[in-house]
C-alpha cells in the first residue's frame, strides 16, 4: 500500500512539475532529505524517482519564464570552484574510473539542483515553502523517533531511512541537530496558533529523538546548536532557559547505559569507535601530504589508500588492515581533495556566515524584511554551528542539507536586492511623462 501511494503522489505531481519547474525544486528536496520511498517495503524502494522528478523539472525550467539569474558574489564564486576542483581531482583519483565517475555524477547532482533551486525561488513565500519542505522532511524523523525514544525509555537507538546519507544514528542526529533552529524560525515567525503549537511539539520530539541516536557527536552538536540558537534568538534567556530544559529532561529520561556511552567522550583514548576514527585522520593526513594538492579524490575509503598511509602504531588498538570513512568532513575534504579542496569547503562555510550576518544587517532597517530575515539569517548560522561540530566526526561532505543552507542566504540576499532595484510604485508613477496643459 505504501509502495502504491508513494508513487501515485510522486507521479501525480510530474505534469504539475513541467508546467511549473519551482515545484519540481521542492519535491527534490522532499526527496533528498526525507527519501520516502524508502519507508515503503516493495517496488517502489529502488524507482529512480529522483531522476524524474529531475528530468521533469529541467524539462520545465527550458521552457519556463520564471527564472533568475545565479546572483554573482565571493559565495557563489567560491561554491562553483569548489565542484571544479572536485571535479579536476576526479582526474588524479587513485580508485577506479568507473567507480570515480559514479560517484562524480551522484555528488553532482546534488549541487546541480542547489544551483537550479537558487534559480526557481525568490520572495519569502517561495523562500518559506522550501524551508517548510526540508523541515518537515527530517523532522518527520526527529518526531517519529522523538516517540519511540519515550516508549521505548531510551533503550532503543534512533535510525534514519536506509539507503540514504542520513541512514546511521549518527548521521542522523547531525541532520536533526541542524533543523531544529528552523522549526524555532518557523514557530517566531507563524502567526496561526496550531502551527506554533505543533512546532513547539516537533522541537521537542527533535531533541528526544536526537539523544536516541545515542550518538557522542550528535550531543556535543546539539549543545551547540542550543548555545547559538539561544545567543541569536529574539528573546536569549528565555530561549535558553528553554532549550536547556528540555535538554535537561530528555537526558534524565535516558537510561544508564546512554550516560554510559555519553561519558566515554572524557576517555576517548579508552574507546576503540574514537581511536578508530584518529586511526583514520591520521592515514588521510599521511595522504595529504604525499599528494598536496589532488588527494585521492572521491572514495578515499578504499584498501590501497589504508595499505599505503595508515600508521603502524596504535597503541593498543590494532586496526591493521582495516578500511573506514574519513568520519570528518574535515578529513574527508582533505583526504578526497586535498588542501585546496578543503580549503574552499571551508571558505564556503565561512562565506556563507559572513554573509549571513551581511543579510541581516542589510534587512534590519526595512520593516518588512526585519520581521523575518534577520532571525532567519542567525538560524541558519545556529545551523551551520551545529553542523561544524558534529560533523566534524562524519563523512557527510556531501549531505545536501548544509548547501540548502548555503541556498537559503544567496535567496533571500538575491530577493533583497532585486527588490531593491526594482522601481516601487511611487517610481514609476513619477518616471511617466506628463503631458503639457
Amino acid at each position: 500500500m505504501r509502495d502504491v501511494l508513494i508513487t501515485v503522489i510522486i507521479l501525480g505531481l510530474i505534469p504539475f512539475i513541467l508546467g511549473k519547474p519551482r515545484l519540481g525544486a521542492y519535491v527534490w528536496a522532499w526527496l533528498a532529505m526525507m527519501i520516502p520511498h524508502r519507508l515503503a517495503y516493495g517496488f517502489a524502494q529502488n524507482l529512480p524517482f529522483s531522476y524524474i522528478v529531475a528530468l521533469a523539472t529541467l524539462a520545465g525550467f527550458l521552457f519556463s519564464r520564471d527564472r533568475h539569474p545565479i546572483p554573482a558574489s565571493p559565495l557563489t564564486t567560491s561554491y562553483l570552484l569548489f565542484l571544479a576542483w572536485m571535479t579536476i581531482t576526479s582526474f588524479f583519483a587513485i580508485d577506479s574510473a568507473d567507480a570515480i565517475l559514479e560517484r562524480w555524477v551522484f555528488v553532482l547532482k546534488i549541487h546541480f539542483f542547489i544551483f537550479l533551486t537558487i534559480m526557481l525561488i525568490r520572495g519569502r513565500e517561495q523562500i518559506e515553502q522550501l524551508i517548510w519542505v526540508v523541515t518537515l522532511s527530517l523532522g518527520f524523523y526527529g518526531m517519529k523517533g522523538g516517540i519511540f525514544t519515550v516508549m521505548t525509555g531510551g533503550s532503543g537507538r534512533v535510525w534514519g531511512p536506509a539507503g540514504g546519507v542520513i541512514g546511521g544514528n549518527n548521521a542522523l542526529g547531525v541532520a536533526l541537530v541542524m533543523v531544529v533552529p528552523f522549526m524555532y524560525y518557523l514557530f517566531q515567525t507563524s502567526a496561526r496558533r496550531y502551527v506554533r503549537y505543533g512546532m513547539a511539539f516537533l522541537i521537542v520530539t527533535t531533541f528526544l529523538a536526537i539523544l536516541g541516536t545515542q550518538s557522542r557527536g550528535a550531543l556535543l552538536a546539539v549543545v551547540g546548536m542550543s548555545f547559538f540558537t539561544a545567543l541569536k534568538s529574539k528573546k536569549p534567556v528565555l530561549t535558553t532557559l528553554t532549550l536547556a530544559v528540555i535538554l535537561g529532561m530528555g537526558i534524565l529520561l535516558m537510561p544508564e547505559t546512554w550516560t554510559s556511552r555519553m561519558n566515554t567522550i572524557e576517555s576517548y583514548d579508552q574507546d576503540s569507535s574514537a581511536m578508530s576514527r584518529i586511526y583514520t585522520w591520521k592515514t588521510l593526513w599521511a595522504l595529504a601530504l604525499d599528494r598536496p594538492l589532488v588527494g585521492a579524490g572521491f572514495n578515499a575509503d578504499i584498501p590501497i589508500i589504508f595499505a599505503t598511509y595508515a600508521p603502524q602504531d596504535m597503541g593498543k588498538f590494532d586496526f591493521q588492515g582495516t578500511v573506514l570513512v574519513a568520519h570528518s568532513i574535515y578529513f574527508q575534504a582533505l583526504g578526497e581533495h586535498g588542501f585546496p579542496g578543503l580549503f574552499l569547503y571551508l571558505l564556503i562555510g565561512v562565506l556563507t556566515w559572513r554573509k549571513a550576518s551581511e543579510v541581516a544587517a542589510k534587512a534590519r532597517h526595512d520593516p518588512k524584511l526585519a520581521e523575518w530575515v534577520p532571525l532567519l539569517m542567525r538560524m541558519s548560522q545556529a545551523s551551520l554551528a551545529g553542523f561544524a561540530v558534529g560533523a566534524a566526526f562524519l563523512s557527510m561532505v556531501h549531505f545536501d542539507l548544509p548547501y540548502y543552507i548555503v541556498a537559503f542566504v544567496i535567496l533571500i540576499d538575491a530577493t533583497i536586492n532585486e527588490q531593491r532595484k526594482s522601481p516601487g510604485p511611487r517610481e514609476v508613477r513619477e518616471s511617466v511623462p506628463r503631458l503639457a496643459v
